[in-house]
């Protein structure tokens, strides 16, 4: 399947931010995924994960935050993160076809994108990559108040050894979010959805994550 790769450059406040676009001939959705806190958006895992969406038949948008494109280490705050969530998702709505929009990012872009959507940002969906619930070994610190009253169709996708929400932590908030929430577990997976005994590159690991992400996102698609 042709893939056409079209490199962007998206408005961010007074900045811009690099991006990907790309997309297969007849993509019936549009997924855009960002990167955690610790790679940018060409690091292999998340470029295998869209590049394995392109070949399931989804047009991918992968972009950097502006801490990223300006070579800090240290992640944007989340009023600077949302604003590039929503500056992202405007610049592809205004060149979509218009097949569905949904939102996916790896651990604090996950996190972000779900803030944008709690404070307005348009989405069909969201898809968490290993979603930071709390710091390894705080559980206290939950990052969950803004999840609550989210209506549209969200999976988290998360590791059972993910030491940011362990078995029995994550469910019982995605209980509380309501039906429309959902979490699957990675058997042995853990942050980075690697699994012990199993020797896996990154994009091999990312691509692996593609296919439970497609089925969850045309499954809520059905009437």
């Amino acid at each position: 399947m042709p893939i056409e790769h079209t490199h962007l450059a998206i408005p961010v406040g007074e900045g811009t931010v690099s991006a990907v676009l790309s997309r297969p001939s007849d993509p019936d959705v549009t997924i855009v995924v960002t990167h955690g806190a610790g790679a940018g958006m060409e690091h292999p895992f998340l470029t295998g994960f869209t590049g394995a969406l392109n070949d399931g038949g989804a047009a991918t948008l992968r972009f950097n935050f502006p801490y990223r494109e300006a070579g800090k280490k240290f992640p944007d705050r989340a009023p600077a993160a949302v604003a590039a969530w929503k500056a992202v998702m405007a610049a592809v709505e205004a060149r979509n076809d218009g097949g569905p929009v949904w939102a996916c990012g790896k651990s604090f872009g996950g996190r972000m994108a779900s803030m944008a959507v709690a404070e307005g940002m348009p989405a069909a969906g969201l898809v968490y990559l290993g979603y930071p619930l709390h710091p390894p070994g705080k559980p206290e610190k939950l990052r969950d108040e803004h999840l609550y009253g989210l209506t549209l169709p969200m999976l988290f996708l998360q590791g059972t050894r993910d030491t940011f929400a362990l078995p029995g932590e994550l469910e019982p908030v995605a209980e509380r979010i309501g039906p429309n929430a959902h979490v699957q577990r990675i058997e042995g997976g853990n942050h980075s959805f690697e699994v012990r005994g199993q020797k896996r590159t990154p994009d091999a690991i990312g691509a692996g994550l593609a296919e439970p992400v497609l089925d969850f996102i045309r499954s809520s698609a059905k009437p």
